[in-house]
């Protein structure tokens, strides 16, 4: 049995600056931990699939398991009916008036699908009315019904309190079994100087319920793609913002009346400044302590 000076002894010991280095240094953060870190933070920035990692030879499960459930929502919004009456009601709530509805001449949408080309040509113009007004409304459903439902009442109110004092804005056309150039039919029996295509975008397995605005200028049956500008990406909150979508907008409106046309020859410069200022806060050098 150890007496009583040989456990004082042992204390001193234990309290010595000497004791320390006899304690194991923190063990070194392994490489999937680090790896971990690294990509968590960039997930945290984007809803693209990246550094998902892997089990083994593949990939993990849930990863496997989440793309699957994206694929399926990605093509349940594609073929996804449009509620016309609901939208047509949400629609009317936003104050431009009530909006007629005109169909493609794609009879359903499995020849929606199949003939682009259909999409694009109206059956019915009877519906809507000449007005002579600056600027027009076309919601189609495009291929996205989804998107249309979740976000052209939001859209459409925000565009009407950014343009309504400067413009006069025509009551809205509901499009269905839409493609984009049918609103150049649209836009000319109505008599506008400037239409705007609120559709659904094709979706993606990150998004699908995306919303883009086409804008053409003097728009009417013909006019290719290379004479629209396109807003795209529009599904808050993790896309744009129905008030940032709006201004852009309002500023290529405005730049398409002073230059007399869209297309590529029309720049959205709205951001011009905030990018200025975010460049030449990358390319300073920090200073050298």
């Amino acid at each position: 049995m150890p007496s009583t000076d040989d456990s004082a002894m042992s204390r001193d010991r234990a309290d010595s600056p000497h004791a320390a280095a006899s304690v194991a240094p923190p063990a070194e953060p392994s490489e999937s931990a680090v790896a971990e870190d690294f990509w968590g933070a960039l997930r945290g920035s984007t809803q693209a699939r990246i550094g998902l990692g892997r089990t083994g030879d593949a990939l993990p499960t849930t990863d496997v398991l989440a793309l699957r459930a994206a694929h399926a929502a990605a093509r349940d919004a594609v073929h996804l009916p449009l509620d016309v009456a609901a939208l047509t009601e949400r629609i009317a709530a936003v104050g431009l008036g009530a909006p007629v509805t005109v169909a493609s001449r794609a009879a359903d949408r499995a020849e929606y699908l199949r003939r682009p080309d259909l999409g694009r040509v109206p059956g019915d113009l009877t519906v809507v009315t000449e007005t002579g007004a600056d600027i027009g409304f076309v919601l189609a459903d495009g291929l996205s019904p989804l998107a249309l439902a979740d976000h052209a009442p939001g859209l459409l109110a925000a565009l009407s309190a950014e343009l309504g004092d400067s413009y006069t804005l025509a009551p809205p056309v509901i499009a269905t079994q839409a493609r984009v150039a049918l609103g150049d039919h649209i836009a000319a029996a109505m008599g506008v100087r400037t239409v705007l295509v609120l559709i659904g975008e094709r979706p993606g397995l990150s998004v699908a319920d995306s919303l883009g605005i086409y804008l053409t200028h003097l728009p009417r049956p013909g006019r290719a793609d290379a004479e629209r500008n396109c807003v795209s990406n529009i599904h808050p909150p993790d896309g744009l913002t129905y008030t940032d979508a709006a201004r852009v907008v309002a500023g290529l409106v405005a730049g398409a009346r002073a230059l007399g046309r869209s297309g590529v020859d029309l720049k959205d410069t709205s951001r011009a400044d905030s990018l200025a200022a975010a460049e030449t806060s990358v390319v300073e050098p920090a200073p050298r302590s």
